[in-house]
């Protein structure tokens, strides 16, 4: 937890982001896009453990031996209650990823309410009227204004306020008009890691 550096670099900071807009989904609609997201990582699913993995049969598929695939799973897709992205790297690696991840929401948690709600508003006003190569821009602004403000966390890391407040504004972004959800992904990338985007 102690570097935020994975953050700025490619796909861990882009699984950290996921791990921590995945937290707490509360609509189904965002948890669909989540999973889109998420399948583009070639993630696999999880659901109470049974392992849907990517790379299975779909159905229709003939296995080996000549018989057509039992494997029913995708076609539940869209019901599934609870669907968790498992990361498909070394298992010490995705524990630091979701450490990271649990971090930040914990800082995101300390966020005054207020603050968060007024700056989700306002950052989502900003975006409905303008295109998404702007979005980052106007993340960028929201971010500053609030830490301009002060959130009451000075005795933490600003670097981890700073992504904190970030990721938990796009994820009231995201809860309300889910369909935003990869447009702003890729704004947040865009402000990580400016240099590479």
């Amino acid at each position: 937890m102690e570097d935020l550096g994975n953050l700025s670099t490619g796909q861990n900071g882009a699984l950290v982001i996921l791990a921590f807009l995945q937290a707490d989904c509360r609509t189904s609609e965002y948890g669909k896009e989540l999973l889109s997201l998420g399948e583009d990582f070639n993630l696999t699913r999880d659901v109470h453990s049974s392992g849907f993995r990517r790379d299975v049969l779909e159905d229709g598929d003939l296995e080996t031996d000549g018989h057509v695939s039992s494997c029913i799973t995708p076609a539940f897709r869209d019901i599934q209650p609870s669907v968790e992205l498992q990361w498909p790297r070394n298992h010490a690696e995705a524990a630091d990823l979701q450490q990271i991840a649990e971090g930040l929401r914990e800082i995101a948690d300390q966020l005054e309410h207020n603050v968060v709600a007024e700056a989700t508003r306002n950052l989502s006003r900003n975006i409905s009227t303008s295109p998404s190569e702007q979005w980052k821009d106007h993340l960028t602004c929201e971010v500053d204004r609030v830490m301009r403000r002060g959130v009451g966390l000075e005795h933490l890391p600003q670097e981890r306020v700073i992504v904190a407040l970030t990721l938990t504004l796009v994820k009231g972004v995201c809860e309300q008009t889910p369909r935003l959800l990869r447009n702003l992904f890729d704004a947040v990338l865009r402000y990580f890691n400016p240099v590479t985007l």
